[in-house]
């Protein structure tokens, strides 16, 4: 791996990810909200802001997403259920990493290895579920993964080396999980870096359009 852009790159993940990535010499591009103006539920910023770009990159991974969106927290039942709010996590934890799967495609190698990740969680998983609950952020991320899944099978037409996959990262200790950690057990960003660098590096052609946890098991969809 020599180039990696980084979509959320001042996010506890994605500046964990830069690092880390830095730290195995590799040119680590970075791009993010709060730096640059990102706004990838936006097409034209994301157009904008991939379009300036030369690439090839070896790996373009999305680490942006959230779970409370403009103060609307997870839902624990289904009267708590609310269209604005459910359209606001499909545009941050859907529709975003779809355009920048969209506009990335240009800037991976046609020839060669090439990694397009983006960060799911396990809670989008349907067969993974059996607690119920959290209605718009489940079914966005459940959505993101079809649209890997799908965009996956485009991409080996075209990029016949490439790896389009979604990454579930664990409980990570950041300021996006702070408020839900509770009881569970979790893992600081820079060891959840390493741990999804580490499924990234061992991952094959065959897998693509799947989804892997930070161990490197495959979820259920």
């Amino acid at each position: 791996m020599e180039n990696a852009l980084i979509i959320g790159a001042s996010g506890g993940i994605g500046s964990a990810l830069g690092a880390a990535l830095i730290a195995r010499g590799v040119r680590v591009t970075g791009l993010s909200r709060r730096r640059d103006g990102l706004d990838v539920t936006n097409e034209a910023s994301v157009a904008d802001a991939l379009g300036r770009l030369a690439g090839p990159f070896d790996l373009i991974f999305v680490a942006t997403g959230a779970l409370a969106v403009k103060g609307a927290t997870p839902e624990k039942t289904l009267k708590s259920l609310d269209a604005n709010a459910m359209m606001d996590q499909f545009a941050v934890n859907c529709i975003g990493p779809s355009l920048v799967l969209k506009h990335s495609l240009r800037l991976m190698p046609r020839k060669g290895r090439a990694v397009f990740a983006a960060l799911s969680a396990r809670v989008g998983s349907i067969g993974d579920n059996a607690k119920g609950g959290w209605y718009s952020y489940r079914t966005a991320k459940a959505a993101l993964n079809q649209m890997i899944h799908t965009g996956a099978i485009e991409l080996a037409r075209t990029h016949r080396d490439a790896i389009c996959v979604a990454l579930h990262p664990g409980t990570v200790r950041t300021p996006f999980t702070e408020n839900y950690l509770d009881r569970y057990p979790a893992v600081p960003a820079p060891e959840a870096a390493e741990n999804l660098l580490s499924v990234i590096e061992g991952l094959t052609t065959a897998q693509s359009g799947q989804f892997f946890d930070w161990q490197g098991k495959p979820v259920a969809w």
